[in-house]
């Protein structure tokens, strides 16, 4: 693989495909979705390139991108792929400090930024980088304040343009190599400071061309993704550049509170997800059921069962349904199967999902609806994929089986290791860090886990989040929290236990279904925080917990719940940029209210 990189690959796809629509937008001023074809893509790529290059970026040299998703972020990856630069993607939800640190971790040269709260945060710390040298900005409605060193991306666009003749890119191309390092990416940082995860340009080739050669994730150029996971992350990152690799068309939902109205309105075809989405999904599903007639709730339960029969235990187990099952599918799937899946678009194959747990509950049923679920495991150091579902006879308890070309074992106390294409070179900066995760080429995720007889990863928790009981037992909390979660009256949930003679947890409710609770049970209320104190709203999710805890040991059982009306966020420091709980935050923000419910 030698010499082989991005800049090659995507100049490739560019010739290839040059008419045809490479990405899709939607203009937030006029509302119409807007194409931009491989030949405009790889105009803006080329010039983004070449204005880089015209200001001395070279071989090695760490550019970042802090903004939204949008098409300029792909471009301006793209780009910086090219001349043999290393891109580092930075969450547009991060603080000022958290930019500060990987800024100058990096030691980044240019950043590009999106919108005017990423710039405005980046000049709130801009004289702490001493290795910053430019800011390119993207939407062009952002107000500059430091004109010396920022300048809009249609400009930076024109620089390269104007010095086509002078730059040459073939030199460069012939100078990068396949073990040049690509990209850092930091990791969300759950405890302690971000680590910068290596990754080079054969890591990133290979993994994507591993996808591609397995049999049981194939897409091709008819498919529409739509993408609405930050790009700044690996595994949305990753697809996108799966996808360009195929010449896959890329929308962008450039507004996450909107994700419903994208995907009526570009109507995917594949898209990445997370567990999340799927539980809001099925908590709305359910909250309309249960308002429903006794007829319709009737009728929906038994689409559903009908669903599972044809879907899970005839398809996905390669049998042949009788014709009787063949015309009720058909009834059902017009009655109610097909109305859900209308919700996501209509046209869904299939669904990769990640980066939390989910259940083999939600997992059945939105395969009983026909609704693909390609559930994954993989991490920010694998480059995203090392396990994921095959097409037929799927473990729903499982994360799948190994990727082709990946390897995993299974270590001391249970531990994942993984061994492959996609492993990273090690953490920037930070031997002591590396060296403690890779031996011999096999990387320790942290996670524990079982593989079973049918060759099916069982991830049963992180390592680090056991808790242990002052008692001696040990508490597996995501287990707990996802149980909850999944339940329409729970929004997110932070098991608390470590140390502790029982376990007690934080709970936010989803105040639109208690909200209607509450009217339906005659509970007047002025606030949240008035309606969380109401007896019988407490004496409900008493209820409700020990109804959804009736699976667990009397050991890991919730005693003690406190409902709190707000939820955690990336801004208030509660939850990383990928939403997993910053559990020392929150232990030591709620302090109060966790040493309540252990006074006896």
């Amino acid at each position: 693989m030698n010499n082989i990189h991005w800049g090659k690959i995507i100049q490739k796809r560019v010739k290839e495909f040059a008419s045809s629509t490479c990405m899709s937008f939607k203009n937030l001023q006029s509302g119409v979705w807007e194409n931009i074809t491989w030949d405009a893509f790889g105009k803006a790529f080329t010039n983004v390139s070449k204005a880089m290059m015209k200001y001395n970026i070279n071989i090695g040299d760490k550019i970042s991108i802090f903004s939204q998703n949008m098409p300029s972020w792909l471009i301006a990856d793209t780009a910086i792929l090219n001349i043999g630069a290393v891109t580092v993607p930075i969450y547009p939800t991060s603080s000022s400090n958290e930019v500060s640190y990987i800024l100058n971790d990096s030691q980044s040269k240019i950043v590009f930024v999106g919108e005017q709260e990423q710039y405005d945060k980046l000049i709130e710390v801009k004289n702490q980088i001493p290795s910053l040298e430019l800011i390119v900005v993207f939407d062009k409605e952002v107000k500059i304040q430091d004109y010396d060193n920022s300048i809009y991306f249609d400009e930076f666009l024109m620089t390269g343009k104007n010095h086509c003749e002078s730059i040459d890119l073939d030199e460069r191309h012939s100078r990068i190599q396949s073990d040049d390092l690509a990209t850092l990416i930091y990791t969300s940082g759950t405890t302690g400071e971000p680590k910068g995860v290596m990754h080079d340009h054969e890591n990133i080739i290979r993994v994507i061309q591993a996808h591609d050669s397995d049999p049981d994730l194939k897409i091709t150029r008819e498919d529409d993704s739509l993408s609405f996971l930050p790009l700044s992350h690996v595994y949305e990152r990753g697809w996108c550049l799966y996808c360009f690799y195929k010449g896959v068309k890329i929308s962008f939902n450039q507004d996450p509170k909107k994700i419903s109205s994208a995907l009526r309105e570009v109507k995917p075809t594949i898209m990445c997800a997370v567990p999340r989405l799927f539980e809001k999904i099925f908590a709305m599903v359910q909250d309309k059921k249960e308002n429903a007639g006794k007829i319709s709730q009737l009728i929906f339960d038994w689409s559903v069962s009908v669903g599972k029969r044809y879907n899970i235990d005839h398809v996905q187990q390669e049998k042949n349904a009788s014709v009787f099952l063949k015309l009720k599918h058909k009834i059902a799937d017009k009655l109610v199967l097909s109305k859900i899946r209308a919700g996501l678009g209509g046209r869904i194959s299939f669904m990769p999902c990640g980066g939390a747990p989910i259940s083999a509950e939600l997992l059945s049923f939105f395969h009983s609806v026909g609704i693909n679920i390609k559930v994954g495991y993989g991490l920010t150091e694998t480059f995203a994929t090392v396990t994921f579902y095959p097409h037929k006879r799927i473990n729903f308890n499982s994360a799948g089986k190994e990727i082709i070309g990946t390897q995993v074992k299974i270590g001391e106390n249970n531990e994942i290791l993984v061994k492959g294409p996609g492993v990273m070179r090690g953490y920037y900066n930070k031997p002591k860090e590396t060296a403690e995760v890779l031996n011999d080429g096999w990387f320790r995720t942290g996670d524990a886990g079982t593989i079973g007889e049918d060759g099916y990863l069982v991830v049963t928790d992180r390592i680090k989040d056991l808790m242990k009981t002052s008692g001696g037992k040990y508490i597996a909390p995501q287990k707990l929290e996802t149980t909850l979660i999944n339940d329409k009256y729970f929004e997110q949930v932070a098991v608390i236990g470590d140390c502790r003679k029982y376990v007690t947890a934080l709970a936010v409710p989803a105040f639109e279904p208690l909200r209607n609770y509450a009217q339906k049970h005659n509970i007047s209320f002025e606030s949240i925080e008035e309606l969380l104190l109401n007896s019988q709203i407490i004496e409900f999710f008493e209820k409700r917990l020990e109804s959804l805890q009736k699976e667990f040991a009397r050991f890991e059982q919730i005693k003690k719940i406190t409902l709190l009306p707000a939820e955690f966020t990336i801004e208030t420091g509660e939850v990383t940029s990928t939403l997993k709980l910053k559990r020392n935050v929150i232990h030591e923000k709620y302090k109060h209210l966790i040493e309540l419910m252990y006074r006896d």
